[in-house]
């Protein structure tokens, strides 16, 4: 598995556990950080950037979530679809070195590894979508 997407599982897995914790991702970071054995992989520090990148723009990544979602709100989304579209559109808005389609198909990736067999192509539609929006 490449680097990359080694750190968007692992943030996948943080905000995974904030969020049905209804705790702040941060804190679950310090937790997440001390159960892993050193030394700590290259990856790591990609992973802290998107978790802490998605819990700084969390409010913005949402509204632009819930309103390319047809039909759905964020809480009616399942608990994987959510914060793989959260670390995605954090990663169309605010992480430059990351081309869209790359952004979009790591989310689609990760989906049919770890989600519905509806979630890969219910997350290519709302990330395309929220990609079209982003580069106007």
């Amino acid at each position: 598995m490449p680097a990359r997407r080694k750190a968007r599982k692992r943030a996948l897995d943080v905000l995974y556990e904030a969020d049905l914790r209804d705790l702040p991702p941060a804190q679950v970071l310090v937790t997440y950080l001390d159960r892993i054995e050193k030394p700590r992989p290259d990856h790591l520090d990609y992973t802290i950037n998107l978790i802490e990148g998605v819990a700084k723009h969390l409010d913005r990544i949402d509204e632009l979530i819930a309103s390319y979602a047809e039909g759905w709100t964020i809480d009616r989304m399942p608990v994987v679809d959510r914060n793989l579209a959260r670390i995605a559109v954090y990663e169309l808005l605010y992480v430059g070195e990351i081309d869209d389609p790359v952004a979009i198909s790591e989310a689609v990736e990760l989906a049919k590894q770890m989600s519905t067999d509806d979630s890969p192509r219910f997350l290519n539609g709302i990330l395309g979508r929220i990609a079209e929006f982003a580069t106007r």
